[in-house]
């Protein structure tokens, strides 16, 4: 549970939440040394990471508090720029903290790597012939790269799919080969490209059709993580809404991100919140993340909510969040990258499986608070509240005028940027007499 040191965590000053996570034996010297510099990423490294260099764009990186998953404390690092998203991981993971935590099931960590066949003479035999081959072309893709195999991972299973011509479209069929390889720590993506080349000749041979290209999938089906929490209803009340009325909106605003794809878009975007801003601050690969979250959620042939509430036959509300999760404990910036080593001190992760059930937690953490939120007092009122330190910044306020404009701020009926300059205006002035 939530360490004495971390209570009220969020009136701190950034000193203090540091020396906060130490008491609490999270950070030790190096680290807390690393973080008051600041988590630079060095120019040199900047340089060889992308092309065309000219600068770094930083993030403000901060901790979600009260994550309790699978019998263990996180504090959960986030890179993210917008207001109201750390408030409310934390916030919704309190809630769920009390009620047991999170239970997390994580699928056997397998990604997919495609190659596509054009011109094939026959699709149907070809498949066939595939099928038959199978343990020859694990062997061909294995040998590409055999450093994944000594470490007890590489190419598990073969599998076909046989993609129609669409004559309206003018689109040709293709004959498309998965191969499901385990990638053990890494999320896998050079190592399956490397195999995806090396069966390509050994496949065109087989086939008698012409390779387009050999690359991994981000739609990773066989490596998917989910999320599961169980809260009384009694621990929901909120303001004039009993508990029981929290549960059964909570369950109908659900429902209506399932059957709706205009609200299950936004919907999701406020899981993602939380996941990508994990993601990131993990080293890891977001926009692969979103991108097969995003197609997971139409798996249906429509665009639904990724999570689902529903009522248990106790009156407990049951949420679940399943969605693929192909990341990585090791390799690409997670070994490099400053901000990416702090996150993995301060998690403490062993695993890719255990970050896995750190970033699903999360996302259904989100979700649960931006739901709750909407079907009592209303998104904005939470959301306005922390923006007004932003609209405080954008108008110019500086040093202790941004903590007196955001109070004036939560005050006005319209809460905008032309409001704030007014009253930056006025506090200057007021100065200015005094």
């Amino acid at each position: 549970m939530e360490s004495n040191y971390l209570q009220k965590f969020y009136d701190k000053t950034p000193d203090e939440r540091i020396t906060a996570l130490q008491s609490a034996g999270i950070l030790d010297e190096e680290a807390i040394a690393n973080l008051q510099e600041g988590l630079k990423l060095p120019q040199e490294i900047a340089d060889n990471m992308i092309e065309n260099q000219l600068s770094t764009y930083e993030l403000p990186y901060g901790v979600a508090l009260n994550f309790l998953i699978d019998g263990k404390d996180y504090v959960v690092p986030m890179a993210i720029e917008e207001p109201s998203v750390i408030a409310a991981a934390s916030a919704g993971a309190k809630i769920i903290a009390k009620a047991g935590g999170f239970r997390t099931t994580i699928q056997k960590r397998v990604m997919i790597g495609q190659v596509a066949l054009k011109n094939v003479p026959d699709s149907v035999a070809a498949e066939q012939l595939i099928l038959s081959h199978e343990e020859n072309i694990l062997q061909a893709a294995n040998a590409a790269h055999p450093s994944i195999v000594k470490r007890g991972g590489g190419a598990r299973r073969v599998s076909v799919r046989i993609l129609p011509a669409d004559d309206v479209e003018g689109i040709p069929a293709f004959l498309v080969v998965h191969l499901h390889v385990e990638t053990l720590e890494a999320m896998g993506a050079n190592i399956i490209n490397t195999m995806m080349e090396g069966v390509i000749p050994y496949l065109e041979r087989l086939t008698g059709g012409e390779a387009l290209m050999g690359i991994l999938s981000n739609y990773a089906t066989d490596c998917l993580a989910t999320a599961e929490c169980r809260i009384p209803a009694a621990l929901l009340a909120k303001g004039e809404f009993s508990g029981d009325e929290v549960r059964d909106r909570l369950i109908e605003a659900y429902q209506f991100a399932y059957v709706d794809p205009y609200r299950a878009v936004t919907n999701n975007k406020g899981i993602m919140n939380g996941i990508d801003a994990i993601v990131l601050a993990s080293g890891n690969d977001w926009r692969a993340i979103s991108a097969g979250a995003h197609a997971y959620a139409s798996r249906s042939g429509q665009y639904r909510s990724l999570t689902s509430w529903k009522k248990a036959e106790n009156g407990d509300l049951l949420g679940s969040l399943t969605l693929p999760l192909p990341i990585g404990a090791v390799g690409g910036s997670i070994n490099f990258h400053p901000a990416a080593k702090m996150t993995k001190e301060i998690l403490g992760y062993r695993s890719a499986s255990e970050l896995e059930s750190i970033i699903a937690s999360v996302g259904l953490a989100q979700n649960f608070s931006a739901i709750k939120a909407l079907v009592t007092e209303g998104i904005q009122k939470g959301h306005m509240g922390l923006h007004s330190r932003s609209l405080a910044i954008s108008a110019g306020a500086v040093g202790q005028e941004i903590e007196q404009l955001s109070q004036l701020l939560k005050g006005e009926k319209n809460m905008n940027l032309a409001t704030a300059q007014s009253l930056l205006a006025q506090i200057r002035g007021a100065d200015t007499v005094d």
